[in-house]
């Protein structure tokens, strides 16, 4: 039996001389470029598949080294990281954040002969860019927020004070999850202005777009698209506050669980037919067409869905629950994307409940220590619970801490409620004084599971 985290490569190459792969798409050695929760989510859905044989992860985490070789490649230097797979006899490269995607790794990888999952440069301004996406939803007419967009402080200035408060500011570009703020006072408002103008954000804060606040209850829906066609997935929800009861500031997500309830199957169809669907044809329709995941954050309103952002890649905590509910093989779910063959593809999950639980470090997501030692995960882990690691590293025997957001415990169950039992009872196992988690994961759909009778009170 061959162990697909360790063996070498024992069969022929798949790819063809014109670059495809074989009609059996066996046997492929791949690449996972990130070092997040969300990549130790991948890499664990990845290794299931009969049809890996070596999987490698740049730079990846403690968590990703116990299934796949990990190499310090900098992701940034595609030159290298094009050197890497010709040398390893690399089938598939499989894109993990944002910015990579953003810097154009896909095209570069492509021109060079190498199958890459992801959009290319210019499909992932859906992310790079805000003014990007919200000109692609004027096109389609996708329902969204209303919205300015200003290069300039003094005119944003005087928009915001037009349409008063509350308010979304949101830098332009790229800012790790901080670029938005979500103003509930003119004064806030101004502040977030001036921030990204004054350079707060680097050149993500250049341009600024200012959007109507939207009422609602916040969701999150994934497809997998190959250009053309868009595969639905499934349906999260996650809490970016620091704090319970969603205080505090915006973080990077501190839990997510799967499915939300708030997308109701008829609200899905609403959801592909008036924004997937147009903005994978206008995309298609420019020339540009979008391949990989493509993340949809939505605020359902009392007029339905509406946009709030795209991002281009799986969701970061989202992912991991995603992935704990995932039935079907994820390798053959990324290569038909990669060939345009979605059309013919279907997508099996469990029917439970998926909920995960980030611990992160003190003081995040502001200063925080590195280094600290956690301990007991030896402990934890069974068939319906699984800890995808984010910021760790280990020296020697020691497992440390070494990102903001450290570790993501994942439970299944057969309601939300049980899945977040789950998750809370191995997180008390965890001894890691340093760290802190929120402890209301959740909390909306165990509210509905009680008021619908699903959930015990």
């Amino acid at each position: 039996m061959i162990d697909r985290a360790t063996a070498t490569l024992a069969y022929p190459n798949p790819r063809q001389r014109d670059g495809s792969f074989s009609k059996d798409r066996r046997y492929m050695k791949l690449l996972l470029i990130g070092s997040g929760g969300r990549e130790h989510a991948l890499a664990w859905a990845l290794a299931k598949s009969p049809k890996l044989t070596k999987l490698y992860a740049a730079p990846g985490n403690a968590g990703i080294a116990e299934i796949a070789d990990l190499t310090d490649l900098n992701v940034s230097d595609h030159d290298a990281v094009i050197g890497f797979c010709r040398a390893k006899q690399i089938d598939l490269v499989v894109v993990g954040p944002e910015a990579p995607l953003v810097a154009g790794i896909v095209d570069d990888l492509e021109a060079a002969g190498i199958k890459a999952f992801g959009p290319s440069r210019a499909a992932a301004q859906l992310e790079g860019s805000k003014a990007f996406t919200k000109g692609v939803c004027d096109d389609a007419a996708i329902p969204t927020a209303g919205y300015g967009r200003f290069a300039d402080c003094d005119a944003a200035l005087s928009y915001v004070r037009d349409q008063g408060a509350p308010i979304v500011v949101k830098a332009d570009g790229l800012a790790a999850g901080k670029g938005v703020v979500v103003a509930m006072t003119l004064g806030e408002a101004e502040d977030a202005v001036k921030a990204c103008f004054e350079g707060s954000f680097g050149d993500a804060g250049a341009e600024v777009v200012i959007e109507e606040f939207l009422q609602g209850e916040e969701a999150s829906f994934f497809v997998l698209s190959d250009g053309t066609h868009a595969l639905p997935l499934a349906t999260a929800q996650d809490h970016k506050r620091a704090y319970d009861g969603d205080e505090g500031p915006n973080t990077g997500g501190m839990g997510a669980y799967s499915p939300a309830p708030v997308l109701t199957g008829d609200l899905v169809t609403r959801v592909m037919d008036q924004i997937v669907n147009p903005t994978i044809k206008t995309l298609a329709d420019r020339g540009t067409p979008f391949k990989g995941v493509l993340y949809a954050g939505l605020m359902i309103t009392a007029a339905g869905p509406k946009l709030i952002e795209y991002n281009t890649r799986f969701g970061d905590p989202e992912c991991q629950v995603l992935m704990l509910r995932l039935k079907s093989d994820l390798l053959e779910l990324m290569q038909r994307s990669v060939e345009g063959t979605l059309a013919t593809a279907n997508a099996d999950w469990s029917h439970e409940s998926a909920l995960t639980v980030v611990m992160a470090a003190n003081g995040y997501p502001a200063a925080y220590e590195k280094g600290t030692e956690i301990r007991g995960l030896e402990k934890i882990g069974s068939e319906t619970l699984e800890v995808f690691h984010a910021g760790t590293k280990r020296e020697d025997e020691r497992l440390l801490a070494n990102g903001g957001r450290v570790l993501n415990v994942t439970a299944l169950g057969d309601t939300v409620r049980d899945a977040k039992a789950r998750a809370y009872a191995a997180v008390g196992q965890i001894d890691w004084p340093e760290g802190f988690c929120r402890n209301d994961i959740g909390w909306r759909a165990v509210e509905r599971e009680v008021a619908e009778g699903t959930g015990d009170e």
